[in-house]
């Protein structure tokens, strides 16, 4: 999902959550909220939906039988930390699922999230949102992916609570996701895209 510029029609004013998350239950299309501001977000291109299925299918297969689950980009993620509402490309959340009063919609525990990146969201993925999903206290690993190259960036929090970097370059290559105990190889997130060719 791209974030765009925030909602024009809306004011510029300040809302609260519950104003936001009263007009996105009733809204056709998905919104960020922020501190506030609401942005309006658009889908990704042909690119970005190849990999983000294929992570899903990947994912799916590699967790069945595990007691963690993917989502896709209609999980809506909230942190409360700094009042954040996102729908990350995936996301993938063990255990039992806690929502923002037991709404079954906002979620706040998860466990990876994956953004697949555009030339629009690039920038904001690796700085200002990951700096906002660190908030999140049951995030292990926070994973980006291109779609015009091969190349991947997978962030885990190691056990004194630091964030290493792992990056993936080559299709031979096979990302790791400790924290769930799954390995997924790179040529299967990039079959069909212009970049594995």
């Amino acid at each position: 999902m791209e974030v765009n510029e925030a909602a024009v029609d809306y004011g510029k004013r300040n809302f609260t959550i519950e104003e936001y998350l009263e007009m996105e239950n009733v809204s056709t299309e998905k919104h960020e909220y922020y501190q506030g501001e609401i942005f309006a977000m658009s889908g990704g291109k042909s690119q970005h939906n190849i990999i983000s299925k294929n992570l899903m299918i990947a994912l799916g297969t590699k967790l069945k039988g595990k007691p963690c689950q993917p989502y896709g980009s209609d999980a809506r993620i909230h942190i409360e930390k700094n009042t954040l509402f996102t729908y990350p490309n995936l996301s993938v959340i063990c255990g039992d699922m806690k929502s923002l009063n037991n709404d079954d919609h906002n979620f706040l525990n998860p466990t990876i999230i994956f953004e697949v990146l555009s030339r629009s969201t690039r920038n904001y993925d690796r700085t200002t949102k990951f700096k906002l999903y660190r908030d999140i206290p049951t995030l292990k690993e926070y994973v980006m992916v291109e779609t015009e190259s091969i190349g991947i960036e997978a962030w885990q929090l190691n056990n004194k609570g630091q964030w290493e970097l792992r990056e993936y370059q080559s299709l031979g290559d096979v990302l790791l996701l400790p924290s769930v105990q799954v390995s997924i190889e790179v040529k299967d997130i990039y079959e069909g895209t212009i970049a594995a060719k």
